[in-house]
């Protein structure tokens, strides 16, 4: 998998002035971002978050899911540390669309979880794919990170690029009455950390 630098900027925010890079994926021509702070190199391991996109929890502040929060708390976290890195990926919904994100959002809405929902639809419960971080890791010459994260698959999917992961810094966000139920499928049917 090929990712093509294609520029970078200055990015101020709430938490501290980043900097973003964008890549375009040349198999599929998805555009990703990472933002970056501090001096990336391999002397020490590297904090990151590795987040995908959700329009919904990232941008409209839906109380639904844990992805606005956990970008939050990682953008604070990063810029606290005065080193690290983000990657924001491009795949809305686990990987399947957005307009089929909303399509599950009615399915939950009629008594499906999450998983169920994508399965419904005809999805995996999960189609994110990770490789084309190994690209943009290797662009900026990383290779051993603490990860932030509460997924397995992204960790399994890390050790498989051959990145080293030296520690994991679980992402804990509050509940609500809108993402309990969200949040306990993942930890029950796709492995996450609670």
């Amino acid at each position: 998998m090929k990712a093509q630098f294609a520029g970078s900027a200055l990015l101020p925010t709430h938490w501290g002035n980043f900097s973003i890079h964008g890549f375009e994926d040349i198999e599929n021509e998805k555009e990703h971002v990472a933002l970056t702070i501090g001096k990336l190199d391999n002397q020490t391991p590297v904090l990151c978050r590795i987040h995908s996109e959700c329009l919904t929890g990232d941008c409209l502040f839906s109380l639904r899911c844990d992805c606005g929060s956990q970008l939050q708390t990682a953008m604070e976290t990063i810029a606290k540390e005065g080193r690290g890195i983000i990657l924001y990926l491009r795949q809305e919904g686990r990987g399947i669309g957005l307009l089929n994100k909303i399509k599950a959002y009615g399915l939950q809405d009629s008594g499906a979880d999450t998983v169920e929902a994508n399965v419904q639809l005809g999805f995996e419960p999960d189609n994110r794919e990770y490789q084309i971080c190994k690209p943009i890791f290797d662009y900026f010459k990383i290779n051993t990170l603490k990860v932030m994260t509460n997924n397995p698959r992204k960790l399994k999917a890390l050790k498989e690029m051959g990145i080293t992961v030296s520690e994991i810094v679980p992402l804990r966000v509050k509940k609500n009455p809108y993402n309990e139920s969200y949040l306990a499928a993942k930890v029950k049917k796709l492995g996450h950390i609670e």
